[in-house]
């Protein structure tokens, strides 16, 4: 019994000096960075695990992605994308039918006036993520730079995973939007729910923006995450299991070899049904009827006008 309890005493002490298992990991990414530098300052002054994605062709994109990267961000490449909704598109923006070579040369300058960026995330884009074709070019292209995809999923059937097969471009999935709306409570919501699903599935992405409502929010509840939930830059997730829920677009049907028989746009005639009920014909009216007819006929006539000739010939 002695032996016993030296042995649970034992036991104890090992567990209480093993660090506590980080439950979930939570990763945040920052919009539309390069356009409000005094409001984006404010998430730079936030713990340097906070990401952003900087828009290439914002006025303020090089500084603030310099600034960035240069205080310990990770820094993202935020890039425009078709949506489906009609709307005036900004410069550059990726379409599911431009070439490769443009795509490329898209993403190219983009590097270059982003710089520090690891990874690039879509800008709108449920046109062109959920275009498989479209998206094989741009995991071509991204193969070269060795940049992860971040899929903002603004649309369910995304294509972002399997464009990235065999490309060996890392996709990962944002998991919540925290400010579709610019309500302070709203926000707190979406946050809560972003830690729920951290705990829950080992991680989660949020995504919000630099408005001064989501700022507030951030300021008070980066600071006070449960013990269980750490905050992590999106490339530490790269590695995490992902579930691919798409479904490919269905195929265009096969052209038939036989060609297709040409509608007939005629109906045939319609018969018309009499008022009255018809009277029936008798045999006997038929057949009266029937040598009438050919008594009259012109071919008798003329045997009978010819049977005449020949008796007067006779006589």
């Amino acid at each position: 019994m002695l032996q016993f309890r030296h042995l649970f005493v034992a036991v104890v002490s090992t567990l209480l000096l093993v660090p506590p298992v980080l439950a979930g990991k939570l990763a945040i990414v920052i919009d539309d960075f390069g356009y409000r530098p005094q409001t984006e300052n404010q998430i730079l002054a936030l713990p340097s695990a906070v990401s952003v994605a900087v828009l290439p062709n914002a006025p303020h994109a090089h500084e603030m992605a310099t600034k960035a990267h240069q205080s310990g961000h990770e820094v993202l490449i935020h890039l425009p994308m078709a949506p489906l909704s009609k709307q005036p598109l900004e410069k550059d923006t990726l379409r599911p039918d431009m070439s490769s070579d443009e795509i490329e040369r898209i993403i190219r300058e983009a590097v270059n006036r982003v710089p520090g960026a690891v990874g690039l995330n879509n800008h709108m884009g449920s046109a062109m993520t959920s275009s498989l074709f479209g998206m094989q070019k741009v995991m071509q292209a991204l193969s070269r730079y060795n940049l992860y995809f971040l899929d903002s999923m603004t649309i369910g059937n995304s294509q972002s995973m399997r464009a990235a097969a065999g490309t060996g471009v890392k996709v990962i999935k944002r998991k919540v939007f925290l400010d579709d709306t610019q309500k302070e409570a709203d926000i707190r919501v979406q946050f809560n729910r972003a830690v729920a699903l951290a705990r829950r599935n080992g991680s989660a992405i949020a995504i919000g923006h630099p408005h001064p409502t989501t700022v507030r929010v951030l300021q008070q509840m980066v600071y006070s995450l449960p013990d269980d939930i750490t905050l992590v830059r999106p490339s530490s997730l790269l590695n995490e299991p992902q579930v691919d829920t798409s479904t490919p677009a269905a195929p265009p049907p096969p052209r038939s070899e036989k060609p297709a028989t040409p509608r007939n746009p005629f109906k045939g005639v319609q018969l018309c049904k009499p008022k009255q009920p018809l009277e029936p014909v008798y045999v006997g009216r038929y057949f009266a009827v029937l040598g009438e007819s050919i008594s009259q006929s012109a071919l008798v006539k003329y045997i009978e006008h010819q049977w005449k000739g020949w008796g007067n010939t006779q006589r």
